[in-house]
């Protein structure tokens, strides 16, 4: 489906545009007034991570004339296997400020606009009244949902990208012309459903691949060229290099963009519209959460501990407590591994950062394992409090 440009051309391209910009400008389907509309255009990109990174210094190359970066975090060694627009030496500092250096090395002409704060519910408006079109680079569902909500209810379309270890989705959602976020996953994926890419891991080059898809359509989009990815959701499959394009409906029945929408404005909380954990599990942790410290001290007093380390076996590879025993959440929530758990032992469950191991805890629990314990913070909280000489990931 066509779709007429998004923005207004500017007056006109300076020399030094027109030297920067001429394979752009040779291109009939772009041309002057392609390039006049990407100069005059306001694009924020939310996240400047694994697809921030690519999609902002394209947009820049580009020439879009205005370029806005919202990110509170800072940057993490782990992050450069694929958040290729920071380097060694931007470790520990600002990501928007990161981002907008490489950015302004790629193409002075652009403005940059820094947000260098958390997207909330307070100022998601405000910020996203001022640009034509959001780039959404986020990685968790309840940024996602938010930045579908804010989009539809202020009338701005956006482009949005998906990655997780091998395998990549894009497309366009635009209330106005087709269907939105909301009417491909109407409800967030159950609590520990979907792994984190900290989890379970990305393909790093895969930010690039679904990076560029999501530059690809914000170019057509400004431009009104070609046919934008609106009511269309691309597939990408790494390791099987597969591209398929899945039809995406708009639902009458959406409450945001439906017929007879009841969600009308942001939901006061969207963390807990996504749960981070299941009730069941905030319930199973409570008087059931001991910190690193507490489990370096019952190690060194010879408690009789039965450690279990609930990750995955990738990560029980890279990095490991100490007399800890690899039973995957998977086999403790299936009750295969119960057999295997002792039951008069003190059993203290860990993973990465403490959601999983909360949500085997549960499971423990409804077996019969009443005074099973996990580690707030997980490993990350052992390196952290206990041996900074681990390494982190």
């Amino acid at each position: 489906m066509s779709l007429p440009p998004l923005v207004e051309p500017a007056a006109e391209l300076t020399v030094d545009e027109i030297r920067r910009y001429s394979r752009h400008l040779i291109i009939p389907d772009v041309g002057v007034e392609g390039q006049k509309r990407l100069k005059n255009a306001r694009v924020l990109c939310v996240g400047a991570g694994g697809l921030g990174s690519p999609a902002l210094m394209y947009l820049a190359a580009a020439g879009v004339g205005t370029l806005g970066i919202i990110d509170f975090d800072t940057v993490d060694e782990s992050n450069l296997q694929r958040q290729i627009i920071h380097g060694q030496s931007d470790v520990g500092r600002s990501k928007a400020e990161s981002a907008a250096a490489t950015v302004r090395e790629i193409n002075p002409l652009v403005t940059i606009e820094i947000h260098n704060t958390a997207l909330d519910r307070e100022n998601v408006r405000d910020i996203f009244a001022q640009y034509d079109l959001i780039v959404d680079g986020t990685d968790n569902f309840a940024t996602r949902y938010m930045v579908n909500d804010a989009a539809v209810l202020l009338g701005k379309p956006y482009v949005w990208g998906s990655i997780y270890r091998f395998d990549g989705q894009a497309s366009v959602f635009w209330a106005e012309h087709g269907p939105c976020y909301r009417c491909l996953y109407p409800e967030p994926p159950p609590p520990g459903m979907v792994p984190s890419c900290a989890e379970g891991g990305v393909l790093g080059v895969l930010c690039a691949s679904i990076g560029s898809i999501q530059v690809n359509e914000a170019i057509k989009l400004l431009a009104g060229i070609g046919e934008p990815l609106v009511g269309r959701l691309m597939v990408y499959d790494a390791l099987e290099m597969s591209y398929r394009k899945i039809k995406v409906r708009k639902d009458p029945a959406c409450v945001l963009c439906g017929e007879n929408p009841t969600v009308t404005d942001l939901l006061e909380d969207y963390e807990d519209f996504c749960g981070a954990v299941s009730p069941e599990a905030e319930a199973a942790v409570v008087d059931s959460t001991i910190t690193a410290l507490e489990l370096k001290e019952w190690q060194d007093a010879g408690k009789d501990v039965f450690l279990v380390d609930v990750r995955e076996p990738a990560e029980f590879e890279i990095v490991r407590i100490p007399g800890a025993t690899l039973i995957p959440k998977g086999d403790i929530l299936s009750g295969e591994a119960l057999s295997k758990l002792p039951q008069d032992r003190q059993i203290v469950l860990h993973c990465k950062s403490g959601v999983r191991s909360a949500e085997a805890l549960a499971a423990l629990k409804a077996a019969g394992f009443r005074e099973a314990v996990h580690v707030q913070g997980g490993i990350i909280s052992w390196i952290r409090q206990v041996d900074p000489s681990l390494p982190a990931y």
